[in-house]
């Protein structure tokens, strides 16, 4: 009878997908079918673009067509914008808070906050492209120190973009005086990566029952040893600006400063819990955290496939020197003139395919997907699978959808895009980028968490000096 209900039972009433195994479901094929996407593509070449997999005794319905994908999270969006956390990440934050994990009232709040936030730091305008621009500047002085050599260009390019998030988040760069303070940051997202590379922490994650009694460091040891080390720096932040802050000023420099204040008009009102430091925590690291890794992550890759690529790159100088036409900065103002630029973006974002597995959303209802009658709290995942037109002009992929789809679209779309354009258009316009005697760097991705590129040197040398 047990055989027939995880074969069949529990299954009937779900849209068809692998047969999961008893305990830990499907994680076995995602795990070692690098890079952690792969099984998901043979999936839905046999069930379609509507199936169901399971991580562990919890399926997830997977949705894989554009068309299907507006029909549930554009049009129908309110019934899809609820999250399925994950029991270990809510004891990592210490209950439900932050913006990624949450759902409802408090999740709507603070991504209106944060996005209300940002606009008014000049999101999209010329003042975040001033600081963006500051940043680029600076990775040139750098760059420029090591012409000819090989170089790590991606660590430069790592410090760029964590000055960028961490000006937005606290109100400062790391600059002489903070290196050490960034290098610990680092150093504690490099040990979560590789710490998840392990079989044992992804089979744990979403099998506990099964995953607890393999060998090797538990999950728990992992979350009890690094949380504290992840929330000092934030706590801190928060404890140095609260000494700082002057709440009679209307005047507003970051982020955590613009939180405090409303923190203050929420208590005022008699509402404690909406925005509680724990809350402010937690948003930090998801605003640190997201707005670090995926940017840098896809520039290093774009910086990879440009280099397998030397017709690309000439391509790209020739448009570059065409619009450009010398050592000028390249700014926002440039980019309708820089198809070619765009479509290199755009290019890269599609092969890198960053994360392998989209935000758990969950339904807020009991609802229909293609014809099955799914239970309200259900799993429900977006599966985020060329450029330029006949005219030369930027051609708009709608299957393109790297920052998802729906209510819970990346709040920091418009500060990635215009990060990743400005980088990378200025650093080709700058630089000829080639490859060190050991040859280009490899499109191997590396296995089971994220998509991240492989270490890989370059060296440089000025285009218009």
């Amino acid at each position: 009878m047990w055989l027939v209900h995880e074969l069949y039972c529990k299954r009937r009433h779900l849209p068809p997908g692998p047969i999961p195994l008893p305990f830990v479901g499907n994680i076995v094929p995602m795990i070692w079918e690098s890079p952690g996407y792969e099984c998901f593509r043979k999936w839905t070449k046999m069930y379609g673009d509507v199936y169901t997999f399971w991580l562990g005794d919890v399926p997830y319905i997977m949705i894989g067509s554009l068309e299907k994908m507006k029909e549930l999270f554009v049009r129908d969006g309110d019934t899809y914008t609820d999250k399925l956390q994950q029991p270990f990440t809510e004891k990592f934050r210490g209950g439900k808070f932050g913006i990624i994990e949450t759902s409802g009232h408090f999740w709507n709040t603070h991504r209106r906050f944060a996005i209300s936030t940002f606009r008014d730091f000049g999101l999209g305008k010329d003042l975040m492209q001033q600081k963006i621009l500051i940043e680029i500047e600076e990775t040139f002085r750098v760059l420029d120190q090591d012409l000819g050599e090989e170089q790590d260009v991606p660590k430069v390019i790592y410090g760029a973009v964590a000055n960028v998030i961490n000006q937005i988040i606290f109100g400062y760069r790391f600059d002489e005086g903070k290196e050490e303070e960034f290098q610990k940051l680092k150093d504690l997202i490099d040990i979560q990566e590789k710490s998840f590379l392990s079989f044992k922490l992804c089979v744990q994650a979403f099998a506990p029952g099964i995953g607890k009694w393999l060998p090797g460091k538990s999950l728990d040891d992992i979350i009890t040893e690094k949380r504290e080390d992840y929330y000092s720096f934030f706590n801190s932040q928060i404890a140095e600006h609260r000494r700082k802050i002057n709440f009679e000023s209307e005047e507003v420099f970051d982020y955590a400063e613009a939180y405090l204040k409303e923190q203050q008009k929420q208590e005022l009102k008699g509402e404690i819990e909406l925005f509680s430091d724990k809350q402010l925590v937690n948003m930090s690291f998801d605003l640190w955290f997201a707005g670090l890794t995926t940017t840098n992550t896809t520039l290093n890759w774009t910086i990879c496939y440009v280099m397998n690529y030397p017709d690309v790159q000439e391509k790209m100088h020739n448009e570059l020197d065409r619009v450009i036409g010398g050592d000028r900065l390249v700014t926002m103002a440039d980019k309708n003139s820089l198809s070619y630029i765009n479509a290199v973006i755009n290019e890269s974002q599609r092969c890198v395919n960053l994360l392998p597995l989209n935000l758990f959303h969950a339904t807020t209802k009991d609802t229909v997907i293609n014809g099955y009658h799914v239970k309200k709290g259900t799993g429900v995942i977006a599966q985020i699978n060329r450029f330029i037109d006949e005219n030369g002009k930027l051609r708009k992929i709608e299957e393109l959808i790297p920052f998802s789809i729906g209510k819970r679209q990346c709040l920091g779309e418009g500060l990635a895009r215009m990060e990743l354009f400005l980088f990378v258009a200025n650093f080709f316009n700058r630089y000829q980028v080639s490859s060190p005697s050991s040859g280009p760097p490899s499109l191997v991705k590396k296995e089971r968490v994220g998509v991240f590129p492989r270490k890989f040197c370059v060296v440089l040398k000025r285009r218009n000096a």
